[in-house]
């Protein structure tokens, strides 16, 4: 019995409080904890945001791309306007032709729901349909058909510009004796058209042309009616003086 409880004696006595390695595994359980906070977050951060975080980490490594000059500048304030960005003197002249002719056509109704114009870099082009102006198989004008020319006419006063009247068909033939092809239809339509400019405006004949396409230039397949009641036109072509028309 004493030499059992002189054993007991030289035991080491408890330390107070936790173990040292519950302190340890406590850390590590709160870090785990953390970890899967943190992965929940993350999934519930909607694309938008989680493309701008994916972006901020590749401008902090130093991964850039570089990116094309815009050659236009939106509407906005003069401050923020780019000062490099500037209409080209003959870009300025289509843009107010352009803005001209839309005026002119709000004020013309008629002209409004048959016609539609476009803007390229050398021109603009006014679209009428042909029977606007012209009978089946007929290049004799309409009458009265003469006022829808005065949008295009007010351009040719106001600027120093030329004009190509282009008489376009479907792939319709409209044959009849005077015209045996469309090729030929076209054309007189055309110098029709060409003649009323003259004799309602006094426009010298060398700022003028008349060509006819037939149907080689279509601008929808002739498929359907719609169709080839769209591709049945007369183009006005009002270009620069210096650029060729054809």
């Amino acid at each position: 019995m004493a030499d059992s409880r002189k054993r007991g004696g030289d035991e080491p006595q408890a330390e107070e409080g936790l173990p040292l390695w519950m302190a340890t595994f406590a850390d590590l359980v709160t870090l785990l904890l953390c970890f899967f906070v943190l992965l929940l977050s993350f999934a519930q951060q909607d694309a938008n945001k989680f493309k701008t975080l994916a972006g901020s980490v590749k401008n902090a490594f130093g991964i850039q791309v570089k990116r094309k000059t815009a050659n236009f500048a939106a509407f906005s304030p003069a401050k923020f306007e780019r000062s490099d960005v500037k209409l080209k003197k003959e870009d300025q002249m289509i843009l107010g032709m352009l803005l001209e002719i839309k005026s002119y056509m709000l004020e013309d109704q008629t002209l409004q729901k048959v016609a539609t114009v476009t803007a390229d870099n050398k021109g603009l082009i006014l679209r009428i349909p042909v029977a606007s102006f012209f009978d089946p198989g007929s290049a004799a004008l309409r009458e009265g058909s003469e006022q829808l020319l005065d949008g295009a006419i007010n351009i040719l006063k106001q600027h120093t510009v030329n004009m190509v009247v282009r008489g376009h068909t479907s792939d319709s033939i409209e044959q009849t004796e005077a015209y045996p092809t469309n090729w030929e239809l076209s054309s007189a339509r055309a110098a029709a058209l060409l003649r009323a400019v003259i004799a309602r405006s006094e426009i010298p004949a060398s700022r003028l042309k008349a060509v006819g396409y037939a149907d080689s230039r279509p601008l929808l397949p002739n498929t359907t009616k719609e169709n080839r009641a769209l591709n049945n036109r007369m183009e006005f072509y009002i270009h620069r003086p210096e650029d060729k028309a054809w």
